[in-house]
């Protein structure tokens, strides 16, 4: 496994109102992996050369294939990296928790003795641990000016959303997710926000998947109305967020541990 030192001084904001990341992507190697596809693709972004492979291998999988933007957050921040999420999950949180100085953790603690749902129940063991190394959890208003905002910071938005709604297609049936508009039910999946045009109303999607209706390139633009839907119909995945992982500030402990990681 190979680490990046970020004591450099990160790239300036961008200050154009079209714009595109270079975030290159590998295909997916089957169904269930787009989720750790995506992180390592983040992670080539900031200077990593880790393999595909050991990426997935590292990462926790549900029973039935498949993972949460929470713990491809925890991988990140085991390495050293900042990692925030937009959630729009409230089958996780209820918006009266960041209305105030609640204590998430403990609140979740407190549900998990309500309810028994096994994806609940992993995603809860996945926020603790998230809080608990320093994770950062924003409920705000899912909006183009809040992507564009992130972008323009240059750091590339791994997403959990609705491919159902995201690709207008017929719904998943089976372990692989075979079309089946009777049968089939809701498919989640994972991509990452890459670009931004203000005058189309467009982002840049970079899609682990393939073929996509979009055509055979992991690169298409779409309109941000139809991505915000696809991000908040997530939520039928238990998913439904923004996630975004970045070098931390020069001189910070998780800085320093990136730096000691180092090649």
């Amino acid at each position: 496994m190979s680490y990046v030192s970020h004591s450099k001084p990160l790239p300036a904001p961008v200050e154009v109102d079209a714009f595109e990341l270079a975030v290159e992507i590998l295909p997916q190697p089957d169904e269930t992996t787009c989720g750790p596809t995506c992180l390592h693709a983040v992670y080539r972004y900031w200077g990593e050369n880790e393999a595909l492979t050991s990426v997935i291998e590292r990462n926790r999988r549900l029973e039935h294939g498949g993972t949460f933007a929470v713990f491809l957050a925890c991988d990140a921040l085991r390495k050293g990296y900042a990692a925030t999420i937009y959630t729009y999950n409230l089958m996780v949180f209820d918006p009266t928790w960041f209305t105030g100085e609640l204590d998430i953790a403990e609140r979740l603690q407190q549900q998990r003795e309500f309810k028994s749902d096994y994806r609940l129940r992993h995603a809860t063991q996945g926020y603790l641990e998230f809080l608990d190394r320093g994770g950062k959890l924003r409920f705000v208003d899912l909006t183009s000016e809040l992507m564009h905002g992130v972008l323009r910071q240059r750091r590339p938005i791994l997403t959990g959303l609705s491919a159902t709604y995201l690709y207008r297609a017929a719904r998943g049936y089976g372990p692989e997710d075979t079309p089946d508009d009777v049968r089939g039910l809701p498919v989640g999946h994972f991509v990452i926000i890459a670009g931004y045009n203000a005058q189309r109303r467009t982002v840049l999607v970079v899609d682990p998947y393939q073929p996509t209706p979009y055509g055979p390139s992991h690169y298409y633009w779409i309109s941000v109305d139809r991505v915000v839907g696809a991000i908040l119909l997530g939520i039928v995945t238990h998913d439904a967020n923004l996630l975004v992982i970045h070098p931390p500030p020069p001189g910070s402990p998780k800085q320093e541990l990136l730096a000691e990681s180092a090649p």
